[in-house]
Order: C-alpha cells, then sequence, then structure tokens
C-alpha cells in the first residue's frame, strides 16, 4: 500500500493557496478608482464627454437614427437599449471604476469610464 498524499504535497498545497490569496487582496486593492465621466465615441470619433455625477440618458445617433441609448444613473453608466441584432452591450454589467468599457461592435460604440484629469498622451502616442 502506498502513500498518495505526502507531507510535501500539503506544503505545494498551501504555498498555491497563499499565492491565490495575495493575488487576490493585492487585485482587490488596485482596483481602480471610481471614474468621472463617460467618454462616448463611435468609429473612433469622441461622440461626447458626461459626468458620472449627473444622471442623464443619452442617445448615441448614428446616420440620424437612434442606435443606442445610454443611461448615466447612480454614478454609473449603463447601455439600456440598442437595435443591434446581438445586444451584446445591453447585457453587459454598468461600468463606474476608470478604464473599464461597454462595446457596441455593430455600431462601432465605445464608452469608457475615465478620472478627472486629463491624461498627457493617448494611445497613439
Amino acid at each position: 500500500m502506498t502513500k498518495r498524499f505526502r507531507k510535501n504535497d500539503g506544503i505545494l498545497l498551501l504555498v498555491i493557496g497563499l499565492v491565490l490569496l495575495a493575488g487576490y487582496v493585492v487585485s482587490s486593492f488596485f482596483r481602480g478608482e471610481t471614474g468621472a465621466k463617460a467618454v462616448v465615441t463611435v468609429a473612433g470619433e469622441v461622440y461626447g464627454t458626461y459626468p458620472l455625477a449627473q444622471d442623464d440618458e443619452i442617445e448615441i445617433k448614428i446616420d440620424g437614427r437612434a442606435a443606442n441609448v445610454l443611461q448615466i444613473k447612480d454614478g454609473k453608466a449603463d447601455m439600456i437599449e440598442a437595435d443591434c441584432p446581438d445586444k451584446l452591450c445591453v447585457h453587459q454589467k454598468a461600468i463606474e471604476r476608470t478604464n473599464e468599457t461597454i462595446v457596441c461592435l455593430p455600431h462601432k460604440v465605445v464608452v469608457e469610464i475615465q478620472d478627472a484629469k486629463e491624461a498627457d498622451f493617448d494611445s497613439m502616442t
């Protein structure tokens, strides 16, 4: 009869568990600040910038028709309507933290949360 579980195996499992716990604690600590504004871009062009502190409902019009509706409520941005076939953007969770995004691929709409201060550079420089 052979042992299947040795003392060193238990130590290895304990170390792996501690590493996972430490990773979780660090990631939740550096989760990100709550953002100040939602920046909406359509096909790479800025459509508008909206403060998260003010409740609002924004119709994002493409080719003269309302394609998406973005709701800002309680400091969160949420895509509540879209006329695209899959509606994946509508099923994404509401966003509030810096650098979180909602994307609607058929309409090329991106909503990104940014903090109040302006960046010195963009992703192209």
